[in-house]
């Protein structure tokens, strides 16, 4: 086979997704959600800062189903990026680099983000 037949390098197609993998990449996805989402958040303290018209305004937008989506999506984003930026930070204090603790880490990061989600909108809605 020639050279010019080969790829120079792996490609994506070639690696099976591995739970390491898919969370590196969306805890990058993560923070670039959260940097678009924090212009909801400057619009919200604009808004009630500017007041009581402008705040009910924004109120009413942030109340429509679709942005409710996109608020819980950002609050998921949130935690995750926490959760995992925690198992970085040991990572960095030289805990976990085993395989199963790798593995163990990554889902507990997912559980957590899960959780702490489904709770924060629990007190959010009481």
């Amino acid at each position: 086979m020639a050279r010019g037949e080969r790829p120079l390098s792996p490609h994506l197609q070639v690696y099976r997704p591995q739970i390491t993998s898919v969370l590196s990449i969306s805890h990058r996805a993560s923070g670039v959600f959260l940097a678009a989402a924090s212009l909801l958040l400057i619009y919200w303290l604009l808004a009630a800062a500017s007041g009581p018209e402008a705040y009910a305004a924004a109120q009413g937008f942030f109340g429509h189903w679709l942005l409710r989506l996109v608020l819980i999506a950002a609050s998921f984003g949130f935690f995750y990026h926490l959760c995992n930026g925690i198992r970085h930070l040991c990572w960095d204090a030289g805990w976990g680099y085993e395989i199963r603790q790798v593995i163990v880490s990554g889902w507990t990061v997912i559980i957590a983000s899960l959780v702490l989600t489904l709770g924060f909108w629990l007190l959010v809605a009481a």
